[in-house]
């Protein structure tokens, strides 16, 4: 199986503060891969430099076989690469039907020539509209899609920013602990959405709830330091004392 994104020797520091140090991640196409570690590990670090965020120090990323390193974070969501973040980033005013319609007429937009974009429409028109709608309806927004979003429960901004991610139609969904301050009460159906997200798409998950890890992860990858302590399957990551000892904490008995 290929990957779809890789790294190679990844690093990051910030002066003599190294942040990420070699780091090999492979995400392979339609995987379900977490990034796990604890604070101060780097995860984010990564996540910033794999988005076009941050720029590495050294070493490379490859999207689909092509290297992005040195491309800019729009160019890389233009080629498939779309994140959500640790705080969410969304516009208050707007309701979800609107925020995501745009999103949707300026996909469509970067995919015109430059000619054709000078008589591009600016106005929503009914097919993005339904796009828009059905993609919502998928997250479970679609009751709320006329509300502004700043009404909206902090579960529903958080789907919400996925939904924005989504319509970007990635081929690689980059999702930054996409459950930090959801309530338990709402997280059961963050746990649903995330279960039905399309198979087509890799996902490549920071997260601390370890029940949504085990739960959603088909591979882990544990950091420490910036470095790649262990890559495997859940069971794998489990079973290992050296992350039972750094991160899921030391059985008992």
């Amino acid at each position: 199986m290929s990957a779809v994104l890789q790294t190679r020797d990844l690093c990051k520091s910030f002066g003599g503060l190294m942040v990420t140090h070699n780091v090999n991640l492979q995400l392979q196409a339609g995987a379900r891969h977490a990034l796990i570690g604890p604070n101060g590990a780097g995860k984010t670090t990564l996540i910033n430099q794999l988005a076009g965020v941050l720029a590495p120090s050294s070493g490379s990323i490859w999207l689909d076989g092509d290297e992005i390193t040195e491309l800019p974070a729009h160019e890389r969501v233009q080629r498939g690469l779309a994140r959500t973040f640790q705080i969410n980033t969304l516009f208050a005013h707007l309701s979800p039907l609107e925020a995501v319609t745009n999103v949707i007429i300026e996909r469509q937009r970067r995919e015109l020539s430059v000619l054709q974009r000078r008589f591009f429409p600016l106005t929503h028109r009914r097919i993005e509209l339904d796009e828009a709608h059905e993609l919502l309806s998928r997250l479970n927004l679609a009751q709320d899609c006329m509300r502004a979003t700043r009404e909206l429960p902090y579960g529903k901004q958080r789907l919400l920013e996925m939904a924005l991610a989504l319509a970007c139609r990635p081929k690689v969904l980059l999702l930054d602990e996409p459950a930090a301050g959801v309530p338990e009460a709402e997280s059961e159906e963050l746990f649903s959405v995330l279960g039905e997200l399309p198979a087509d798409i890799s996902v490549l998950l920071i997260e601390h709830d370890m029940a949504l890890v085990f739960r959603f992860a088909e591979r882990i990858t544990v950091l420490v330091d910036g470095a790649e302590l262990l890559s495997g399957t859940p069971e794998q990551i489990a079973e290992d004392p050296r992350v039972r000892e750094v991160y899921l904490g030391k059985r008992r008995g």
